[in-house]
């Protein structure tokens, strides 16, 4: 019969397979119950409330925004009632950029706080790390050319994402966690302060 840690990790790992899907597929009244009431998200275009999040999003669905993603492996530390998830994933968005169609699909890690509640896992706060990224016309007969300047002025983890998101109205935060650096080393310190209990 398996163990309780492995039917907390297998439940975890259902939480965000369920929350890339439902959100993906516009599933909100679902995409809502992988959240604790609190639950905290931070995208390269949003920071706050899950619920704030979920209204957006469907704002944008509505008006036909498709920011989709993709999961790769999850790695879980497990403390009791609470965990913490890295998984594998990319981001991709399509988006004219200067007049030509493209995609942008970019590659890193959700970091997820999570707490076992009442029996139920929720995510309380939600923050991707940014690895790396790239941009694509889908013609590839296409030819686009970005401005060099405005590129390189833009973290380098999720440069071209920024690069399209800004062109279409979204203001980017700017020191958001990547690869390496003072951003992703303090996520992991807050990381490992959750497991030993310590308040979000």
């Amino acid at each position: 019969m398996p163990n309780q840690s492995l039917l907390d990790r297998l439940a975890i790992r259902d939480l965000v397979e369920n929350w890339a899907v439902w959100r993906d597929a516009g599933d909100w009244e679902r995409f809502a119950t992988v959240w604790h009431e609190e639950g905290w998200m931070s995208a390269t275009w949003f920071q706050g409330p899950a619920a704030d999040f979920i209204r957006v999003s469907r704002e944008g669905f509505a008006k036909g925004v498709r920011i989709l993603h993709f999961l790769g492996g999850t790695s879980i530390d497990l403390e009791g009632a609470r965990a913490i998830a890295q998984t594998k994933m990319t981001i991709s968005q399509r988006a004219p950029v200067h007049d030509v169609l493209c995609d942008v699909v970019c590659t890193g890690r959700f970091y997820d706080f999570l707490e076992k509640r009442g029996g139920r896992w929720g995510i309380v706060r939600r923050q991707p790390i940014y690895e790396k990224d790239r941009i694509d016309p889908v013609d590839p007969a296409a030819a686009i050319r970005l401005d060099a300047e405005k590129l390189a002025a833009l973290p380098e983890g999720y440069r071209h994402l920024a690069y399209m998101q800004e062109l279409i109205g979204y203001k980017v935060k700017r020191d958001m966690p990547m690869l390496t650096g003072a951003e992703v080393d303090k996520l992991y310190t807050q990381g490992r302060d959750w497991l030993a209990g310590k308040a979000s």
